[in-house]
C-alpha cells in the first residue's frame, strides 16, 4: 500500500499531466513532487513549491500555475481544502478521515513501517571502525560502532544492499612493536619505550602463554613473530567480542595483509597506470592525485621499492569497486580529515565519480563527563576510556542511542550521570518510556476486552487536533528514513522518535484513550487505542533502526 504522502504526490503529478495534456500548461513535469510539512499547521497538512519551479519555463506567474493545480486538486476525495499563499505556494489540507487511513497503513506495514526503496538495487560498502588489532576499541570507535551500524540499518532500510565491512590495519610497524610488547611483557622484561603500555598489554602476554606455554623456549627471531600473530588473534577475536555485546556486526572482516598477499596492490597500481594517472620521479612511482583536487601528488612506491601506506588504500578502494560496489562508505577518525581529498582522488584516478562512487565521513570526538569532571583515564588501556568501560558504565541503549543522536561531524559531549537517571532528561529513556507507557495502556485495553484489530477501526472517530497532530509526525517516518540515508544522517531518526515522544505525550493527556469508571468502551476508544498502537509501532521501527531496544516494561 502506497503511503499517504506517495498518493498526495501522484494527485499532484496527475494534476500537472491533464493540465500539460489540455495546453493549459506548456511546461517540463518534474520526476517527483517535493512535499513538505509545514511548521505552522494552520497552513495546511502539506505544501509544495512546485508551481515557483514551473514559472520560468511555463512563462507564467506562479500563482496563476498554482491556482490552476488547485483547481485539480480540489477533486480528490482525500483532500479538504487547498490554499495558495505567498508568491505561489499550495497548501494542502486533508480531510480528517483520509488523514487517519494511516493508522491501518502502518498497523498492516508494521515493522515494514518506513522501508522505501530509494537506494534499491544500489550495491554499498560501508567500512567503518577499522581500528588497529593492537589494543581494545576506544571511545572514537565507539562512536563509529554505534553510528555505522544504524547508518547501515538506515540504507538498508532504504533498499540498499549494504555490506558492513571492518577492514583490519593488521601489516605494518605497529604490529611488530605490538608483538614486541607482549612478548616483553611475558618474559618479565621492559615494554619497549615506543611499544603498547596499559593492562591489557600484560592480560594479552598472560593469555597467550597459557595457550601456548612453550612459547617463551623458542629461538629470539621465531618467538617475536609467534608472540606477535597469538596476540593478534586474540586481540582481534576480543574486539569481535567487543563489538557483538554492542549490538555491531560485520559481514566481512577484511585483512590489509590480505591486499599485498593476493597481488591486489600490484593489480591496482597496473589499472590506475591504464588510466594514466600514474608517473615516476626520482625513483619513486606516483599517482597525480592534485589532477583530481588533492593538495599534492602521492607516493605509491618509494625509490628503494618498498610500498606506502598509500598504495594500500589504492588497492583497497579498486578491491571494492571489482567486487561490485556501486558506492564505497568510509567512515573515518578526527584525525583523519586529510583523507578526504586523497581518497576522493583515488577513485578519479580509477576513472570513477568521486562525487558518486565514494562518500567519506569524518567523526569528531567525543568527551565523558561523570561527577561533573571529564573521564580520561581507561583501567585497562592505560589512555582514553574504552567502549567496554563505557558499556559498563551506563549500559548499551544508552550508549548506543546518545552517540548516534548527534551529527557525526560535530564534538560532542556524553554526560554519564545524566543517562544513569530515569528522568526525561536522559533521551534514551525518554523515547523508550513513550514505547513502554503505550505498551501498558494496550495492555488495559486487553483485561478490558476493547478489541485492538485494525479492522475494527474507524478513521472519522479521530478529529482532535492532538490527534491530528501526532497523525502528521507519524506520516513523517517514512520521509525522515528516506532523507537519514540520503544524506548518510541516522541522528535524524533519534531526533524525529523525541519528536514523536513529545507530541504523543501531548495527545495522551488531552485525549482520554481508555473508558473511566463505568463508562463503556466506545469506537472513539478503539480509534484511539490504534493509534496509540501505530505509534508503538513507528517508535520500535526507529529504535530498531538505531539498534536500541524498545522495551514493553519499564
Amino acid at each position: 500500500m502506497s503511503s499517504q504522502l506517495e498518493q498526495l504526490q501522484s494527485a499532484v503529478l496527475a494534476a500537472l499531466e491533464h493540465l500539460v495534456a489540455e495546453g493549459l500548461l506548456d511546461a517540463q513535469i518534474p520526476a517527483s513532487i517535493v512535499l513538505e510539512r509545514p511548521k505552522n499547521r494552520d497552513h495546511g497538512d502539506y505544501a509544495t513549491s512546485i508551481a515557483l519551479q514551473l514559472a520560468k519555463t511555463a512563462g507564467k506567474n506562479p500563482r496563476d500555475i498554482a491556482q490552476l493545480i488547485a483547481d485539480q486538486l480540489h477533486t480528490a476525495e482525500s483532500i479538504s481544502r487547498v490554499d495558495i499563499a505567498g508568491p505561489g505556494f499550495i497548501n494542502i489540507t486533508l480531510n480528517r478521515a483520509s488523514q487517519a487511513e494511516l493508522v491501518t497503513v502502518i498497523l498492516n506495514s508494521s515493522a515494514d513501517y518506513g522501508k522505501g526503496n530509494a537506494l534499491a538495487g544500489v550495491r554499498i560498502n560501508l567500512e567503518f571502525i577499522s581500528a588497529n588489532p593492537t589494543g581494545p576499541l576506544h571511545l572514537g570507535h565507539t562512536r563509529w560502532a554505534a553510528v555505522g551500524d544504524a547508518l547501515g540499518r538506515v540504507l538498508s532500510a532504504a533498499g540498499a544492499d549494504v555490506t558492513r565491512e571492518f577492514y583490519i590495519n593488521d601489516r605494518g610497524n605497529q604490529m611488530d612493536l605490538f608483538g614486541a610488547s607482549v612478548e616483553a611483557a611475558a618474559l618479565g622484561k621492559p615494554i619497549p619505550d615506543d611499544g603498547y603500555q596499559g593492562a591489557y598489554i600484560s592480560d594479552l602476554a598472560k593469555e597467550v602463554v597459557a595457550a601456548n606455554s612453550a612459547i617463551t623456549l623458542l629461538p629470539e627471531g621465531t618467538r617475536h613473530e609467534a608472540f606477535r600473530e597469538a596476540a593478534y588473534a586474540v586481540q582481534l577475536k576480543d574486539q569481535q567480542r567487543v563489538l557483538d555485546t554492542f549490538g555491531t556486526h560485520f559481514d566481512v572482516w577484511f585483512s590489509e595483509r590480505s591486499l599485498h598477499e593476493q597481488g591486489a596492490v600490484e593489480h591496482g597500481l597496473e589499472k590506475l597506470r591504464k588510466q594514466g594517472h600514474v608517473f615516476e620521479e626520482e625513483g619513486a612511482v606516483w599517482l597525480r592525485t592534485t589532477d583530481f583536487g588533492d593538495d599534492k601528488d602521492r607516493v605509491l612506491t618509494k625509490s628503494d621499492r618498498s610500498l606506502t601506506y598509500f598504495s594500500s588504500d589504492t588497492a583497497y578502494y579498486i578491491n571494492k569497486r571489482e567486487r561490485g560496489f556501486d558506492i564505497c562508505i568510509y567512515m573515518l577518525g578526527a584525525d583523519h580529515h586529510g583523507y578526504v581529498g586523497r581518497l576522493k582522488a583515488i577513485a578519479a584516478c580509477a576513472g570513477d565519480n568521486p562525487d558518486y562512487n565514494i562518500h567519506v565521513l569524518i567523526g569528531q570526538l567525543v568527551k565523558i563527563m561523570e561527577g561533573g569532571e571529564e573521564v580520561k583515564l581507561s583501567k585497562r588501556a592505560g589512555t582514553i576510556i574504552t567502549l567496554e568501560e563505557l558499556v559498563e558504565k551506563v549500559g548499551v541503549d544508552a550508549a548506543r542511542y546518545t552517540l548516534i543522536r548527534y551529527p557525526v561531524d560535530t564534538p560532542m559531549v556524553m554526560d554519564i550521570d545524566v543517562l544513569k537517571r530515569n528522568t526525561n532528561e536522559n533521551p534514551v529513556y525518554y523515547v523508550q518510556y513513550a514505547h513502554a507507557r503505550i505498551a501498558a495502556v494496550l495492555r488495559n485495553a486487553e483485561e478490558l476486552k476493547i478489541s485492538l484489530d485494525a479492522k475494527d477501526f474507524d478513521s472519522t472517530q479521530l478529529s482532535h487536533d492532538r490527534e491530528n497532530e501526532l497523525l502528521g509526525v507519524l506520516a513523517q517516518f517514512p520521509r525522515v528514513v528516506a532523507s537519514a540515508a540520503e544524506l548518510r544522517q541516522p541522528h535524524r531518526v533519534a531526533r524525529y522518535l523525541e519528536e514523536l515522544a513529545g507530541v504523543y505525550h501531548g495527545f495522551y493527556a488531552d485525549c482520554r484513550v481508555l473508558p473511566m469508571g463505568e463508562e463503556n468502551p466506545s469506537a472513539l476508544h478503539t480509534a484511539r487505542l490504534l493509534l496509540c498502537a501505530s505509534t508503538k509501532q513507528v517508535i520500535a521501527n526507529g529504535l530498531a533502526l538505531l539498534g536500541v531496544s524498545a522495551p514493553e516494561r519499564m
